[in-house]
């Protein structure tokens, strides 16, 4: 129920009357002033709000651009900052195909170059990922910044020294950043060669350390790769990097997450699909509805057979009763007719035929299904085909019986006389085997096995 509220009172802003729309928009600002004087006045300044006499015009403006107070902001990080940080990660790395322990000395280092800035390992390596993946320093650039933290790797200067040329390359940095630089057209191959095996490095300390905490039943389960050139390739030059990891292993578990973090390195080098669903999970056997249909057809039809079959023979409870007359619902047939056994026989076998044809559709779709299956695995896992078809093997999961009770159950199977029910056709074999003459007993002397073993 709506409710009409009359003011009695003046209108605010001093105006009782006035028509048209301004007098509404009139009393709002007054109203809204009115508010803002009084919220000013109760609440005290804003300790990052400048003095109400350098206030401006433009400055509500300004205000409203600014962010929120103690919000928190992403740290820019400058040319110099992305420089130490790529500084520390050649120093830290250095001559090493790969290793664990290397953002601990590479946080340590970027704190000696920026003492000032305070980030952890993870952010560092986050960042210094970023440069190497986005393109920040061109390659000269970080050619330079790799000589100068690890010396012993200026390999090529003197060719460098020898033919310069001038390629002027844009960096992906500030717009303020965009100098030529001077590139040896001679070392692009090796600088980009090496980036690509720093890219590779990541990925396997990445792989084998996702690896090391996850349990064996979620490991994914690896595609067989094509052995093509680029394949082999990538394996050749994850094998030296393997050399570190495998000499720091303790034990065949670790040796086995080594390897298997390897090969899901090479994988996802290649871009190889590889299931996120663990072994254990697999795949979901989702019955499809029209045979889940079917089979409750079948259920239903396999009731109705049972209930006509002890009516049939006379079993007249009302239950039974019952389910025979909805059976023969829509039909000229009563209980009571003479022929009413004749037509509860034609009724369940029809009932029997339509089981029989229903289970064969399903019958039918499921080798149809089984062969594709086989099929399928046999192009792409030969291995996993054949251990399909060969049969579980069946343990019991309970303690094991000593050896009283097991010397006991055999010997209660072997030792004691049994008297089986025979046949009559045994007192027949053996009349006739009774004239067969038994042959002499065979003694084997230590000699004998002498003379046969040499």
């Amino acid at each position: 129920m709506d409710k009409k509220i009359v003011r009695k009172g003046p209108l605010p802003g001093g105006r009782r009357g006035a028509s048209g729309a301004g007098a509404g928009r009139g009393s709002m600002r007054a109203a809204s002033r009115a508010r803002g004087a009084a919220r000013s006045s109760t609440s005290p300044p804003h300790p990052s709000s400048p003095p109400e006499g350098l206030v401006s015009a433009g400055s509500s403006r300004t205000q409203q651009a600014a962010p929120a107070a103690g919000g928190a902001r992403r740290m820019r990080w400058s040319q110099e900052m992305n420089a130490n940080a790529l500084r520390a990660y050649f120093r830290a790395k250095g001559e090493e195909t790969g290793c664990l322990a290397y953002r601990a000395r590479m946080h340590r280092l970027f704190a000696e170059l920026e003492p000032s800035l305070i980030v952890t390992e993870q952010n560092l390596a986050d960042r210094v990922r970023y440069i190497l993946r986005s393109n920040i320093f061109d390659v000269a650039e970080l050619e330079r910044l790799r000589r100068e933290a690890v010396p012993s790797s200026d390999e090529n200067a003197t060719a460098e020294d020898a033919a310069p040329q001038m390629v002027e390359q844009p960096a992906n940095v500030d717009a303020a950043v965009n100098t030529p630089v001077v590139v040896d057209s001679n070392d692009d191959g090796t600088v980009a060669q090496e980036l690509e095996l720093e890219h590779m490095r990541s990925i396997l300390e990445e792989a084998i350390v996702e690896t090391r905490s996850t349990p064996l039943e979620n490991r994914p389960r690896l595609p067989r790769i094509a052995l093509s050139k680029r394949n082999r390739a990538v394996v050749r030059a994850l094998n030296p990097m393997l050399v570190t990891y495998l000499e720091a292993s303790r034990d065949l578990c670790e040796t086995d997450s080594i390897l298997f973090g390897a090969a899901l390195a090479v994988c996802r080098i290649i871009g190889a699909k590889v299931s996120t669903a663990g072994r254990a999970t697999g795949h979901s056997s989702a019955i499809p509805a029209w045979r889940r249909r079917i089979e409750e057809r079948i259920a239903k039809a396999k009731a109705l057979t049972g209930r006509l079959i002890c009516f049939r023979s006379g079993n007249n409870r009302p239950r039974i009763v019952r389910t025979v007359r909805m059976a023969f619902a829509g039909t000229n047939v009563s209980l009571s007719q003479p022929d009413i056994t004749q037509k509860l026989t034609e009724r369940i076998d029809d009932l029997k035929q339509r089981i029989a044809a229903w289970g064969k559709r399903i019958r039918r779709y499921t080798e149809r299904s089984t062969r594709f299956n086989q099929n399928r695995l046999f192009q792409s896992d030969q291995k996993r085909l054949y251990e399909s078809l060969e049969r579980p093997m069946v343990s019991g999961t309970g303690p094991a019986p000593n050896q009283a009770d097991t010397v006991a159950f055999w010997r209660g199977l072997w030792s004691e006389p049994v008297n089986h029910s025979e046949g009559p056709w045994t007192e027949v074999v053996a009349s006739q085997c009774a004239g067969i003459t038994p042959m002499d007993p065979v003694i084997i002397t230590p000699d004998d096995v002498a003379e046969a073993v040499p």
